[in-house]
């Protein structure tokens, strides 16, 4: 099972990974991977301009500009190695879809506050809350650490 685990992972089956077909393209820039062994350009789809400069690849490359090693690099690779690092963006998307989807849940949370959800019991009034307060200190309702043990039953009023 090992052994087979390294004969995926070899050098072999990346290279039979860019096989091409007719209908897809395989080469991939990947920084795990950033040197594919096959070129981004088949050979097949080479114009003449590009078939001269890749015979000239073949001879001394001090003869060559800078703009024709730049050519034969767009040859072989899609993007450099500061292009694969160069942000795409893509947070931008995230961000908004984020924040789209949060506002679309606030904003049927408010359409069921306003319309579907019953309103509050009584119990949540001030008035009621006030009244049972009065209730739990007139029946002294835990007198010894809760509501009952703040309230001065002499004066009628909270201790200081």
């Amino acid at each position: 099972m090992a052994v087979n685990m390294l004969r995926v992972t070899s050098r072999r089956f990346v290279a039979s990974a860019c096989q091409r077909s007719s209908s897809t393209l395989a080469y991939a820039d990947r920084l795990d991977y950033p040197a594919p062994p096959c070129r981004f350009v088949d050979d097949v789809d080479l114009s003449a301009d590009m078939q001269s400069l890749k015979a000239k690849e073949q001879g001394d490359w001090k003869s060559l500009s800078v703009d024709e090693k730049r050519a034969l690099y767009r040859l072989s690779f899609d993007k450099s190695y500061s292009e694969m690092r160069a942000p795409t963006g893509e947070w931008k998307y995230i961000i908004g879809g984020v924040f789209g989807l949060l506002s679309v849940a606030i904003f049927f949370y408010g359409l069921q506050k306003k319309f579907i959800a019953p309103p509050l019991p009584i119990t949540m009034t001030k008035e009621w809350q006030q009244d049972q307060m009065k209730y739990n200190i007139a029946i002294r309702n835990n007198p010894v650490t809760g509501l009952a043990s703040k309230w001065d039953y002499e004066k009628n009023d909270w201790k200081k």
